[in-house]
């Protein structure tokens, strides 16, 4: 028998034992085979057989109840705005409105409210009128500095569900230096070097779901 035949057979010979090797290893699959078996996971539950998924409730709205107790009259009507305006968030309107109370007190004290004037009721920009009206017929003007909102609190929250009308009232606690000078520019009142702080009570309206998104000053008080 030639060498080549005889290495012929000893191959054959090791790929029959390699086969032979890897079915006992790995066993054979013919004909039905189950399906794997899925473990359930943690929301899932096994009942009759089927498939079972644990519901989770929806918990309060945290950025509603993290400004106002749960359950309160304000909570609800913050809860009826957003559902007349699903964008509406509680956390960025307070973000927002004290960017605004800089902006308009600013303007007040500056005497010029026309950038501002859009973002006041007309009552409330008569009001501001006539007291820098005031103030300039007895030669009197105001330099501020503003330095910075200590505080913005929620206080209250009403909605109008047949004008869609909401309003929220806002606490600002802000800090700012003033004086009062008079036409020669003599300090009449207040001290360049001291800071003060200025506490507020506004109140801001806006019809929910509008193309407007501007919120409106309607009201101030302390």
């Amino acid at each position: 028998m030639s060498s080549a035949i005889i290495q012929l057979l000893v191959l054959a010979g090791i790929a029959i034992f390699l086969i032979l090797r890897l079915r006992s290893v790995l066993g054979t699959r013919e004909g039905f085979e189950k399906p794997p078996v899925q473990v359930p996971g943690p929301a899932e539950k096994k009942r009759n057989g089927r498939p079972e998924f644990d519901v989770i409730e929806g918990g309060p709205d945290r950025d509603i109840i993290d400004h106002v107790k749960d359950g309160s009259e304000a909570a609800k009507a913050l809860a009826a705005m957003k559902m007349a305006e699903p964008g509406f968030g509680v956390g960025e309107f307070l973000e927002g409105a004290r960017g605004a109370y800089e902006m308009i007190l600013m303007a007040f004290e500056a005497g010029d409210i026309d950038d501002v004037r859009g973002f006041l009721a007309p009552d409330v920009a008569q009001t501001f009128d006539e007291v820098i009206a005031q103030r300039k017929a007895e030669g009197l003007s105001i330099q501020a500095s503003f330095i910075g909102v200590r505080e913005v609190t929620l206080t209250n929250a009403t909605f109008d569900r047949d004008t869609r009308m909401g309003e929220v009232s806002v606490r600002f606690i802000g800090e700012l230096t003033s004086v009062v000078r008079d036409e020669t520019g003599a300090i009449v009142e207040g001290n360049p070097n001291e800071i003060k702080r200025q506490r507020d009570v506004w109140t801001f309206a806006r019809e929910m779901g509008a193309d407007d998104p501007n919120w409106h000053l309607v009201a101030t008080g302390e």
